[in-house]
């Protein structure tokens, strides 16, 4: 796999929540710069070295409705 995208919402509870498209990764923070963080670090425990997306692609999604 060469990149791994994830989908990033605000959090209903406050902060922000990412997705991963295709993978069982969740992964939830305060601030957008914290996610970035989080989300590394999910990645990270998920993959092993060999088998690790060389890039994480995120997709801000905002919901105009709420």
């Amino acid at each position: 796999m060469k990149e791994i995208f994830f989908l990033i919402k605000e959090s209903p509870e406050g902060g922000f929540e990412a997705e991963a498209l295709g993978q069982a990764i969740f992964t939830e923070a305060d601030t957008v710069d914290e996610l970035k963080s989080q989300i590394k670090d999910a990645v990270s425990c998920h993959f092993e070295e060999k088998d690790r997306p060389a890039i994480i692609r995120l997709h801000l999604f905002n919901d105009p409705g709420t």
